[in-house]
């Protein structure tokens, strides 16, 4: 194990353990590294901010796009105390982090409450079940012409 990763997994498990002991949110923290460098240790405040997207991965992740002064964090790693819920995966990736060391996996974290492993079902599925989620497409056209004249703009891709 690099000396990095040590300190980076040290570092997000006790981020996670001071949040979780202050019943800020659940068991999870994460950390950014750029060029072997901790950028950002952040932990799941979902409870302290009653925000449902304030998982630690994006914390992590808006820490370190505010360090870096950029939302592309290419070059980046991410560690994590969990295998990343859907919503926290899909930030990574719109991040551009390269790499993702994680601790527990996602079953694990629904063996003890969370819906992470439900969610990844879900999507797979592609399901639309009301009892969940109920979606339903609208304004097509609508939408469709806003995404065409974004689409003329040649705007760079982030």
């Amino acid at each position: 194990m690099e000396q990095g990763l040590d300190k980076a997994i040290a570092e997000a498990i006790e981020a996670a353990r001071t949040s979780m002991t202050a019943g800020f949110g659940g068991p999870f923290g994460a950390a950014v590294l750029k060029d072997g460098k901790v950028i950002s240790i952040a932990a799941n405040s979902v409870l302290r901010d009653h925000d449902p997207s304030a998982h630690a991965e994006v914390n992590a992740i808006r820490k370190a796009g505010q360090v870096l002064g950029t939302h592309d964090l290419g070059g980046c790693i991410l560690y994590a105390t969990g295998y990343p819920c859907p919503m926290c995966l899909s930030a990574i990736i719109w991040a551009n982090i390269d790499t993702v060391y994680f601790g527990c996996e996602a079953w694990e974290a629904e063996r003890i409450g969370f819906r992470d492993d439900f969610i990844y079902r879900f999507i797979e599925a592609k399901r639309n079940d009301a009892h969940v989620l109920k979606l339903v497409q609208m304004g097509h056209q609508e939408c469709r012409a806003l995404y065409a004249a974004y689409e003329k703009m040649e705007k760079t891709l982030y």
